[in-house]
């Protein structure tokens, strides 16, 4: 349990309203923002990791310039040209602060929907100091149009606020894997603090008081925090529904609860020593019972930090140093790109969510068809039906059900068209993949050939490529009321009582 000092003052409770989440349906794609102000929801509305909506339509782009860390944390192991790696902490090239900034401007002209620059490492954003609040500086006076973030461990963050405040960056993720010292003291080895090294559990407290303190820092100024916190199965996975609750408490607006990551090929102390991640049902319940009322991000990819693009992809390899000094770019153009098409975008989403809310009302007003919920996986790229079941690498899932759609989470799955690979390797895959979907009803795709159709059939998990370029929220209701029609709902889940 958390020491008395760091349970929070009344007054910092609720700093942010959450949208009125309900806590059976709280971070659905339908209400995530409804009930927001005005200037929070300005915020949030086109960052593609602050609203599960916006990461369908939205770009982002990190760069690494921060190579520097001051903690060490047994989950991370920062090695560079690792291009085929999607972790946190891995990248191709470090940057310089001038090299960033050009980078920066190539990507936004190439990438219009590009609305977010996020600086996350490879070490942490505030113990790079100088080289952090230079790229900050010079993309306000050359990209102002773009949304600044940062994530950090949280040890040097009380420092850095009014720094932070005066640089224009509305967004900060603090990393948060506890509130009590005998746990973080499992998790963290040593901390450099004070021009030493300190290890154990009183590395543990200064971290945690530290990262309390910039947190309600934060929050006093207006700046939105999300909070990620790595799911370590025995050590702190229980102990995350009190984290939850105190960042909650004291203003955060968002809470990423992520699996950890521990293949023993990335030489971290977790990998090596044989600590496992959480399954997917594992990582499901705990971000449920963290919801409550808090806003829970379930579309995190835990992302290179040197990531481009949309959510799930990365075009990194398209703006090396080397191909951007061909670029031309018109600075000025492209941002009046990027404003109009961000301008269109919204004023789209907001048309839906305004559709979306005149059907809640009409469900109230009516009796709600009888028909359970079910899971559907998609594979797609954004925000439309666009991908070949055998090239997507991960799915989205989602909860159905008369009122809507429920974002659940991202399903990992290796392709299963990957090239030459032998019959034996495309069949493990395939078996992998059907195992990751087993709690799903259907699959919605693009395309998909005959072999993963009849296995997943079979399986229990209909494939459906009737909805091909369709946007995703239209469809999934569609095929919803399609089932109904047919009878499908009326009858038991598969397998037993599904989790509602």
């Amino acid at each position: 349990m958390p020491s008395p000092a760091l349970i929070p003052p009344a007054s910092n409770t609720l700093a942010f309203p959450t949208g009125g989440c309900s806590a059976s349906r709280c971070g659905a794609s339908a209400n995530q923002h409804d009930g927001l102000p005005e200037e929070t929801m300005r915020k949030v509305q086109d960052h593609p990791c602050y609203s599960e909506e916006a990461h369908h339509h939205f770009a982002r782009m990190h760069v690494a310039v921060a190579p520097a860390c001051n903690i060490q944390c047994n989950y991370c192991n920062r090695k560079y040209d690792c291009s085929n790696e999607s972790r946190p902490g891995v990248v191709s090239e470090v940057l310089s602060p001038a090299q960033a900034v050009k980078k920066v401007l190539a990507v936004a002209s190439a990438i219009p929907q590009m609305s977010v620059l996020g600086i996350a490492g490879p070490g942490d954003a505030l113990a790079n100091p100088t080289r952090t609040f230079e790229v900050f500086a010079a993309l306000q006076q050359r990209a102002p149009d773009l949304k600044l973030c940062l994530s950090t461990n949280g040890l040097m963050l009380p420092e850095y606020v009014d720094q932070i405040a005066a640089a224009k960056v509305d967004h900060v993720t603090i990393t948060i894997n506890c509130v009590d010292a005998d746990i973080g003291a499992q998790i963290y080895p040593w901390i450099f603090w004070r021009n030493r090294r300190i290890q154990g559990r009183e590395a543990a407290e200064v971290l945690i008081a530290q990262q309390q303190k910039g947190l309600e820092m934060l929050v006093a100024r207006g700046i939105l925090v999300k909070v990620n916190s790595v799911m370590i199965p025995g050590i702190n996975d229980e102990h995350l529904k009190e984290v939850s609750r105190l960042v909650r408490a004291k203003g955060a607006f968002l809470h990423n609860v992520m699996p950890l990551i521990s293949d023993p090929a990335h030489g971290t102390w977790f990998g090596l020593n044989a600590q496992r991640g959480p399954t997917s049902e594992e990582l499901e319940a705990l971000q449920d019972a963290c919801a409550g009322d808090m806003n829970m991000m379930r579309h995190c990819r835990q992302c290179r930090a040197d990531a481009v693009g949309m959510l799930g992809e990365d075009r990194g390899e398209e703006f090396s140093l080397e191909k951007i000094e061909s670029m031309h770019i018109d600075e000025v153009a492209a941002m009046q790109r990027r404003i109009a098409l961000r301008e269109a975008i919204n004023a789209d989403l907001q048309t839906k969510r305004a559709a979306r809310h005149a059907q809640v009302i009409t469900l109230h007003h009516r009796a709600k068809p009888a028909g359970r919920p079910v899971r559907m996986a998609v594979a797609s790229r954004g925000a439309q039906i666009d991908l070949h079941f055998g090239h997507a690498k991960e799915f989205m899932v989602y909860e159905v059900d008369a009122a809507g759609h429920r974002f659940i989470g991202i399903r990992r799955a290796a392709q299963y068209c990957g090239g030459e690979t032998d019959c034996g390797e495309a069949e493990t895959t395939l078996s992998r993949t059907i195992t990751a979907l087993a709690d799903c009803e259907v699959l919605l795709c693009s395309r998909i050939g005959i072999e993963p159709w009849g296995k997943l059939e079979a399986a229990g998990i209909q494939p459906n490529s009737e909805h091909a370029m369709e946007a995703i929220d239209t469809a999934l209701d569609e095929v919803w009321q399609t089932m109904l029609a047919q009878g499908k709902l009326a009858e038991q889940a598969r397998n037993g009582q599904r989790r509602a």
